[in-house]
């Protein structure tokens, strides 16, 4: 007997799947939607048709990379059916050409060669969908793990995300206090007692409710944002299971509630991955204030010795003029003519903030020998920013390649980072302004970009301290 065709039998969607309209039947070689939620193990696809108290199972959310399912049966045979399937006869037989009567020995066989056949076809479509979710997968993976990070829900700030998650929060609270958390069955009896069956319908609601929600509130609190996929995936197998365990009395995690849980994992990601970004901008912005302040109070402190060289001169050439020492006196005020102009100098240097010094550094002991850092400093000795660069954060000592002072180091500096951008060492953090090349590439684009006289240029580091620390090693 075939269920599809045979009286008092209706098609039951497994959970997940959309009801289908009153007396619907699978057409001929009907195939669900690969889309669609796995079904349980051991699924009813035929129940008796009859009205069935309790709510259709409302599907969980579709994982964010749903595992590949076979597809089931275009005949699916009911869990209690009173006898099985009989095979399609194969079509390439002459319409005229008798058919023998299987008998029970070759109905039984042929039955069990095509759900062979049907589950071999099954599991290499499987396969294949698999490995390409493991590829895709993984991609995502090291993407994130290296700080290529997409944002789900693009917000502008940390605050901005903490004040949705209040409200995510609100909302699934507000959904479990109005009983649409957890779907279950209604009109379940225990020992002929409605009442009973009530009270352990809820139990056992209260109980599958818990567990889920234990396991979400752990993955929220473990969240990293490149483990937002597993965490995801996590979750989703978690309302299956429920699903699955609580099948005979049709309890499960509503659709709502799961998608509302599920993007809390992706907006808690969201967040901390943007609080991250936030507090490297936050040091850097610091690094930048302080790298000013330096610059000032050198700026101060060298405006200060002028001036007091200057008043110096000032009192000796008046007490050489007072003498009649004429050539002694100006001898001194061609002096204070030349501190005047220095005076000058830092005074412009000062009010102009986009001058400074372009520096090409390396450090071979601590990045190996093709790479190099481009960075730009207002300090009146650049040497001072070279030497705090290789502090204690490093094992030796930059080596200086070549220093360009520039009226406008600032935009000197922002073109050779543009011209070196695809070698950049970090793609990420643009402030990281380290970039595989040598020096004597970079000086070939400053002689290009810039008519400003190289100060200084050293082809081959000197790196003393790491040729030593060698020898020693030896």
């Amino acid at each position: 007997m075939d269920p599809q065709g045979a009286p008092g039998w209706k098609f039951n969607p497994p959970p997940g799947w959309p009801t289908p309209p009153p007396g619907w039947r699978p057409p001929p070689n009907w195939r669900p939607d690969p889309s669609l939620p796995r079904p349980p193990e051991e699924w009813a696809w035929w129940v008796a048709d009859e009205p069935v108290t309790g709510a259709t199972p409302v599907p969980v959310a579709e994982p964010l990379t749903p595992l590949p399912r076979p597809r089931p049966s275009p005949h699916p045979q009911p869990a209690h059916s009173p006898e099985p399937l009989t095979p399609r006869p194969p079509r390439h037989r002459a319409p005229e050409e008798p058919y023998p009567a299987p008998t029970p020995e070759t109905a039984a066989l042929a039955a069990q060669a095509e759900t062979l056949r049907r589950e071999v076809a099954a599991l290499s479509s499987q396969l294949i969908q698999l490995r390409r979710t493991v590829a895709d997968t993984t991609d995502i993976a090291m993407l994130q793990e290296i700080g290529v990070y997409e944002y789900t829900h693009p917000l502008d700030t940390a605050a901005a995300y903490q004040e949705r998650l209040g409200l995510l929060k609100d909302h699934y609270r507000t959904l479990a206090r109005g009983g649409r958390a957890v779907g279950r069955a209604t009109g379940f009896h225990l020992n002929n007692s409605a009442a009973e069956g009530e009270r352990m319908l809820n139990d056992f609601s209260k109980l599958m409710l818990r567990a889920y929600n234990a396991e979400a509130d752990n993955l929220v609190r473990g969240m990293k944002p490149f483990k937002l996929a597993a965490a995801t995936d996590r979750l989703n197998k978690t309302a299956e299971t429920i699903a699955k365990l609580g099948k005979r009395m049709q309890i499960y995690i509503t659709t709502e509630y799961h998608r509302a849980r599920v993007e809390e994992l992706s907006l808690t990601a969201d967040y901390l991955s943007r609080k991250a970004a936030e507090r490297d901008a936050e040091r850097e912005a610091r690094a930048e204030a302080r790298e000013r302040e330096k610059a000032e109070r050198e700026f101060e402190r060298e405006k200060a010795r002028l001036r007091k060289q200057r008043d110096h001169n000032l009192t000796a050439m008046a007490k050489l003029e007072a003498n009649g020492d004429v050539e002694g006196a100006a001898a001194l005020a061609a002096e204070l003519d030349r501190i005047n102009a220095d005076i000058q100098s830092v005074e412009t240097r000062e009010a102009n903030v986009r001058t400074g010094y372009v520096y090409v550094i390396s450090n071979i002991g601590a990045f190996g020998e093709r790479m190099v850092k481009v960075g730009m400093t207002r300090r009146l000795d650049p040497m001072d920013r070279v030497r705090e660069l290789g502090d204690a954060s490093v094992p030796f000592r930059f080596d200086v390649h070549a220093l360009v002072f520039s009226s406008d180091a600032v935009s000197l500096e922002s073109r050779l980072h543009r011209e070196l951008d695809d070698r950049r060492v970090n793609r990420v953090n643009v402030r990281r302004e380290f970039f595989h090349a040598t020096p004597l590439e970079v000086r070939a684009i400053l002689e290009r970009l810039s008519g400003e006289h190289l100060l200084e240029f050293t082809e081959v580091p000197e790196a003393e301290e790491w040729r030593a620390s060698r020898v020693v090693a030896e």
